[in-house]
């Protein structure tokens, strides 16, 4: 464990975890890494930000022959795209945390990939209703933003970075077990909540 300090922040699709986590970076006062990883992904990979985002969150792994915890099934699965921009991003990941900083780190599993750092691991879930209302705020022009469409997408999402943490852990993706604070973001405004989880954090950092 070293003497800086890391939050990690796994959430459901829609649920507010990403706004949350940059909110508690702000009032922390500390580096915050969420597009960054994908762009360094992209940019080691040589490949688009935007490929490199929409194949690691929403392209599903089950295709992809893959075994619990850390191990893959055969060497087809090394030869999968969606698998080399996994074993980068565990690196990009990694590299983050030998960087020896405060920081809040969003989704990719860095709860599991830097658990050598004892992180504080917080996850983020909603309602149904609330992450639609929220996918419908942040819908771009065109954007099909029916209520099934969401749902669907939403799902989707949601089963595949469940699946994409099997390869990592045998503790599931949600399940309480994995993590030090669980917040239901349902009916909150994510300003207001921001300092109560960023003192809950920093009480839990000054027990260990």
């Amino acid at each position: 464990m070293g003497t800086f300090r890391i939050i990690t922040i796994s959430r459901e699709f829609g649920s507010g975890g990403r706004e949350l986590g940059r909110r508690l970076a702000d009032e922390l006062g500390w580096d915050y890494y969420d597009g960054e990883i994908i762009a360094a992904i992209a940019q080691n990979s040589g490949m688009d930000p935007s490929y490199v985002e929409n194949a690691l969150e929403d392209h599903g792994w089950q295709t992809v022959p893959l075994t619990l915890q850390r191990t893959f099934a055969s060497p087809i699965a090394l030869q999968s795209p969606q698998v080399e921009l996994l074993l980068e991003q565990r690196r990009v990941i990694e590299g983050i945390g030998k960087l020896g900083k405060n920081c809040v780190v969003v989704g990719r599993n860095a709860d599991i990939l830097l658990e050598e750092y004892g992180p504080f691991n917080l996850f983020v879930c909603a309602n149904m209703q609330a992450k639609i209302d929220r996918c419908v705020s942040r819908a771009k022009p065109g954007e099909d933003t029916s209520r099934k469409e969401l749902e669907k997408r939403i799902r989707r999402v949601d089963k595949n970075r469940a699946r994409t943490r099997e390869i990592l852990s045998d503790t599931g993706w949600g399940q309480r077990e994995g993590y030090h604070l669980i917040v239901n973001t349902t009916g909150w405004n994510l300003e207001q909540l921001a300092p109560t989880v960023a003192a809950f954090a920093a009480k839990w950092f000054e027990t260990r």
